[in-house]
């Protein structure tokens, strides 16, 4: 597996940073977002290192489960109706860690349009986010 010293992702990979995890298997690792859009806002990240979503294929295959599993999950314990799942490729789409990331967007009834993810949500208590997904 290829890793960069200087990757924030590589880093949390290997454990060398911190993360709230709520999901990880063989190819990934899924931890809620520190700057959320939503309540629930989480990372799926391959363990591989690779720049973006079209960069490798086959690792970008080895994720969906993990993506899959994360999503269900968020749906069941958090009472999302709804997710938003997207992957930004490259600087001008909003890229800013170049380690591919699948961010999954848990979606409320009350929710406005995908525009409301243009504004921010309060990051509120990370920590009992994370106690509702995990326990």
């Amino acid at each position: 597996m290829t890793t960069q010293a200087d990757c924030i992702f590589c880093r949390i990979v290997a454990g060398e940073i911190p993360s709230k995890r709520v999901y990880e298997d063989d190819h990934a690792i899924a931890f809620l977002d520190l700057d959320p859009f939503k309540t629930g806002h989480t990372l799926v990240v391959p363990r591989a290192h690779v720049s973006d979503a079209l960069a490798d294929a086959d690792v970008l295959a080895s994720i969906a489960p993990a993506i899959a599993a994360t999503g269900t999950l968020l749906v069941e314990k958090l009472g999302a109706s709804g997710m938003n799942v997207l992957s930004n490729v490259g600087e001008d789409a909003g890229q800013s860690v170049f380690h591919l990331h699948v961010h999954l967007v848990p979606r409320y009834a009350d929710d406005a349009s995908m525009g409301a993810l243009l504004t921010r949500a309060a990051s509120g208590d990370l920590d009992e986010v994370h106690a509702r997904i995990t326990g």
